[in-house]
């Protein structure tokens, strides 16, 4: 590739990020005018509630809402399989019982 179209490739390509940034400030200054753009977190923390079973957790988006029930005494797999490796490592001290 010759020197001048390396300056013809890099400019091109600059003008092109530029038309990306400008129109991306753009759309932001036109939505945040317009007032489209709302801050959604401020909304959300005055909506949120207490849950009546702490052992449901409720996650709502706009076109769905998923409950998810977990047992009592769950306990993750991730958990499980560190506390496995864990095991292998403990010294005869902590061996896993009690005294």
């Amino acid at each position: 590739m010759a020197f001048k179209n390396l300056m013809k490739w890099n400019t091109r390509m600059s003008a092109v990020y530029a038309v990306g940034v400008w129109t991306m400030v753009g759309s932001y200054a036109y939505f945040f005018y317009t007032g489209r753009y709302e801050d959604k977190s401020a909304q959300n923390q005055d909506v949120e509630k207490e849950p009546e079973n702490p052992n449901q957790v409720v996650h709502e988006t706009a076109h769905s809402k998923t409950v998810i029930t977990y047992k009592k005494d769950f306990v993750p797999y991730t958990t499980r399989i560190s506390n496995f490796i864990k095991s292998f490592s403990s010294g005869p001290e902590t061996g896993g019982s009690e005294k």
